[in-house]
């Protein structure tokens, strides 16, 4: 027994002895690597956090952190309701209509809303809460994105590694870390579709990508199918930009095959991401299975046949019956399509969607060209978003074709349907961000490679000789990788605006949705009009109180007010904005007949102003011409409700109001009112306000002899008449005034 322990206790002591001389070798380079990639994911993080120092508190009110825009509201009360009431309450067993929104119909939140991040942050906030984290639901929204957006850059530095090695993963890394437009989009505060989206578009490609290598285990490669399946599942339930990669994974495939690059590897790993992601997207009720039958959807199931039919071919070599197949193939597939488009079960894509692919149809549609993030990209705009950088971007496309393998084929897809969406729409420059760190750092990598590999050259001894090339000296290869250094230096440092002025820029609701640039922010000691509203509301209305205002401001009533309103940013109701856009244009009597039908209580407008009393443009004066031309779409429904006559109707904005060119050369506001524009219900809730605040500062009002006292609408509550020239400044004794004005609506007796 003695012996037994003796020989236990000996080889307790040799193997702590062994595991002693045990030395973990860690080589330099990935160290290197490794605390790079940990700086940028500082930079990525921290720089999102910038707007943080704008957070105000009104009264004695602890400081809270505000969302921004108006979308991120409405992803917060999704988000609330989940975490109230259970993961699944929103769907099951009855789905959620909120009927404080589009009243009085209410909206269907299950149908129209993704789920993906609501879910994801109901999911990590209970997470922390049941770990002890003491934080509120509105200030984790709002921190939220940033994380996603440094998870963002880790996930794209394995996606470059893949691609071209460490180098690219830290060059794209850094890009999308400090990419303006994914900024904006990330930075705490903008709690939207996006946040979750980016993200899950990368470890789609990066999944899939891994899935299709040919020197890959087939086990390994059914498993990353199978995960980038997963991933797709979640992409589709996320956001309605899934739509682009599935088209880019498609077009990937069907080219591969064009360029006889067909390989059963191929049809495994295709059928399987896209059969469990396909299928995982079935089940969101916002898409149902009539997504699977959308025309966007439907070439997958066209390319998953042309795989079968390649496979086929490889096992038949008989030129008969492989002709017979090609033409099974077809009749099949055109017989197919034909069948699901004259039994009605091919659905098309929303209008939005149509238009990024034809830009000129938004023409025919002014509430999607009302949107300011749904027009056509400038060229200023891109380069202000791709900086110089956009050299690597397009020398990256040269190192793709010169090795055309299955990486760079599906990278140059990205980059030239991404760069023609950016160019369709400014909103998708966001979708191009990714893209453009990923290719500049292809340009980067592949432009300083020869001078690298020279200077690790080992010097040589040479023989001067009369004729001939002398070889480049290593002077001139450090002289091009300072350069290119110099180069990214200008692009991320020099001017600082580029990145910090999107990095830094407060919540919309906090700088009263006023286009004022940070450097001219000051310490942000202004009324906030639109806070004071908010609380005014919240304190003195009731939430079944209905709100008319522009759909534009129906997120902040009915999360930041706790009221009822009749539209907002979700424009699931074209009807219903053509309604509220009648209100504003109608005269105050045919505005009160469409009140009544929503049993409207208050109506509000904004508007902005310079001190001096000229109109500025940022509020509901620079809207009016959208609410003319949305409502004046229906203008023969209207006119067959008898609401209007045929004299007393519009189809655009013409009646309202007419440009000035001598205004505008004087850099003044440059449109004048008509009688009929001076007649309508906004322009007199407009200039009301503007003359009640001009009253009580003691300015006269340039436009004093166009006012008129409404006749239906009385003051309730004016947000802003404290404000004066030092809280939003523009010049010497010059600033401009957000009002936020809400009217009583008195309807006349009967």
């Amino acid at each position: 027994m003695r012996v037994g322990n003796f020989l236990s206790k000996e080889r307790l002591v040799n193997s702590l002895k062994s595991l002693g001389k045990l030395r973990v070798k860690v080589r330099h380079s990935s160290v290197l690597t490794f605390s790079v990639l940990v700086l940028i994911l500082f930079v990525a993080f921290t720089i999102r956090l910038f707007p943080l120092r704008w957070e105000v508190a009104l009264g004695a009110e602890p400081v809270q952190l505000h969302l921004s825009e108006f979308d991120p509201y409405f992803q917060f009360r999704f988000t609330e309701y989940i975490v109230k009431n259970g993961f699944i309450s929103w769907a099951w067993p009855t789905q959620w209509r909120d009927f404080y929104r589009w009243y009085p119909s209410g909206i269907n939140v299950a149908k129209t809303g993704f789920p993906g991040l609501p879910l994801t942050a109901a999911f990590l906030y209970s997470i922390i809460s049941s770990l002890g984290v003491n934080v509120s639901l509105m200030d984790f929204c709002t921190i939220f994105p940033a994380i996603m957006g440094m998870l963002a850059s880790l996930v794209i530095y394995f996606l470059g590694k893949d691609i071209g090695g460490k180098s690219v993963g830290l060059f794209a890394a850094l890009f999308l870390a400090l990419s303006p437009s994914y900024i904006q989009r990330t930075q705490v505060g903008f709690f939207d579709d996006e946040t979750v989206g980016i993200p899950a578009f990368l470890i789609f490609i990066f999944l899939f990508l891994r899935a299709i290598e040919e020197d890959r285990p087939l086990s390994s490669s059914m498993k990353y199918a199978l995960a980038s399946g997963a991933a797709l599942g979640y992409f589709c339930s996320a956001w309605g930009a899934a739509y682009y990669a599935i088209g880019v994974t498609v077009l990937f495939v069907f080219l591969s095959v064009l360029l006889k690059r067909y390989t059963p590897r191929l049809l495994l790993s295709y059928s399987l991401t896209f059969g469990f992601g396909l299928y995982v997207t079935a089940w969101v009720p916002k898409l149902t299975p009539t997504y699977l039958t959308t025309s966007a959807i439907l070439p997958v199931a066209g390319v998953f046949a042309l795989l079968c039919l390649c496979e086929v071919f490889r096992a038949v070599t008989s030129i008969k019956w492989r002709t017979v197949f090609i033409v099974v193939f077809l009749a099949v597939l055109v017989g197919g399509f034909f069948v699901l488009s004259q039994f009605g079960y091919m659905r098309g894509m929303a209008g939005k969607f149509i238009s990024v692919l034809n830009p000129l149809a938004r023409a025919g549609s002014p509430l999607i060209e009302s949107v300011a993030e749904h027009r056509i990209s400038a060229w200023g705009s891109m380069y202000y978003d791709m900086g110089i950088g956009i050299i690597f971007f397009v020398a990256s496309f040269f190192f793709i074709l010169r090795d055309l393998n299955d990486k760079n084929l599906f990278l140059l897809i990205l980059g030239l349907t991404s760069l023609y969406f950016a160019c369709s729409m400014v909103r998708l420059l966001l979708l191009m961000a990714p893209v453009f760190s990923l290719l500049a750092s292809v340009g980067i990598t592949g432009i300083l490679k020869p001078f690298i590999a020279l200077l690790k050259e080992p010097p040589r001894i040479t023989v001067k000789k009369k004729h001939g090339l002398q070889p480049v000296g290593k002077e001139f290869s450090g002289a091009a990788v300072f350069l290119i250094f110099l180069i990214l230096l200008t692009n991320f440092a020099f001017p600082t605006p580029r990145v910090y002025t999107q990095a830094s820029s407060p919540a919309t609701i906090i700088t009263d949705s006023l286009p004022v640039p940070p450097n001219e922010l000051g310490e942000l000691k202004h009324p906030h009009p639109w806070l004071q509203m908010s609380n005014w509301m919240r304190s003195n209305l009731k939430a079944t109180t209905v709100v008319c205002s522009w759909w534009d401001y129906g997120y902040w009533l009915t999360i930041m007010g706790n009221v009822t309103s009749l539209a907002d940013n979700a424009t699931v109701n074209r009807t219903q904005i053509e309604n509220v856009g009648f209100i504003f244009m109608a005269n105050e009597t045919q505005a009160l007949e469409m009140l009544k039908r929503y049993n409207a209580e208050y109506i509000l407008v904004f508007t902005t102003f310079y001190t001096y009393g000229e109109w500025f443009g940022s509020g509901d004066e620079g809207k009016w011409s959208w609410m003319a031309k949305i409502s004046g779409k229906a203008y023969g429904r209207f006119l067959n409700e008898s609401l209007i006559d045929i004299e007393s109707g519009w189809t655009d904005d013409e009646p309202f109001a007419v440009y000035n060119e001598t205004l505008a050369s004087a850099k003044r506001w440059p449109l004048q009112w008509t009688d009929r524009g001076e007649n309508s219900t906004l322009f007199k809730l407009m200039s009301y306000g503007k003359h009640i605040w001009c009253v009580d500062a003691n300015v006269p009002d340039p436009n004093e002899k166009d006012y008129r006292t409404p006749v239906y609408f009385e003051e309730a509550y004016f947000a802003g008449l404290e404000v004066t020239f030092e809280h939003y400044p523009v010049g010497r004794e010059v600033g401009i005034v957000p009002l936020v004005c809400l009217y009583k609506i008195n309807y006349p007796s009967e």
